[in-house]
């Protein structure tokens, strides 16, 4: 991830594509409920207005290089599509249809699922980018940005980096090898 970006704009064309080519991320009962909304490069800083406080403008190490993204593409998902396609007769039998039956809310995995095809993208064309997660602000961000009967899952602020990241005190953290985190299941 990269947390400090140059200032210049991205092709928004090809940024609507990669952001389409991401969508066809697997979808629970092909509900195809998420969305990517993406702010333009004059928009950002309308984006950061709205997304932040005047607070964490000011004295968020990283916040100078976050605000100089070139674009930032707003992550949704419709839980109404999900809650629909699971009512439809080939999948009512599952329950699923009621919101409190799922144990992991599929709209929010594949929200991810794109999310992370999408970031994968990015990286293969050579576009910085950084995963904002959705922590505060939701609704202000979703009025502001007209969209209606979504949840807001994260935003991927992209561009082109800057080489001046201030890295994150979490790098610095003792932790289990990835070799580790695997294990054989046996019999």
């Amino acid at each position: 991830m990269v947390r400090s970006f140059d200032g210049t704009g991205v092709d928004e064309s090809q940024l609507g594509d990669l952001c389409a080519q991401s969508l066809w991320a697997p979808t629970a009962g092909n509900a195809a409920g998420v969305r990517m909304h993406i702010v333009g490069h004059a928009l950002v800083s309308d984006y950061f207005e709205v997304a932040t406080d005047e607070a964490w403008r000011h004295s968020a190490r990283r916040a100078p290089g976050l605000q100089r993204a070139g674009a930032v593409v707003l992550v949704t998902s419709k839980r109404s599509a999900y809650l629909d396609r699971y009512g439809e007769d080939d999948k009512s039998s599952s329950g699923l249809s009621d919101e409190r039956s799922w144990p992991v809310p599929y709209w929010h995995t594949d929200a991810a699922m794109a999310t992370m095809a999408l970031l994968l993208l990015l990286e293969e064309r050579a576009i910085a980018a950084t995963l904002w997660g959705n922590f505060r602000r939701e609704q202000e961000i979703l009025e502001w940005a007209h969209i209606d009967g979504e949840d807001l899952f994260a935003s991927v602020l992209l561009g082109h980096a800057d080489g001046n990241d201030v890295a994150s005190a979490s790098l610095e953290r003792d932790v289990p090898p990835r070799s580790s985190r695997v294990t054989q299941v046996e019999p």
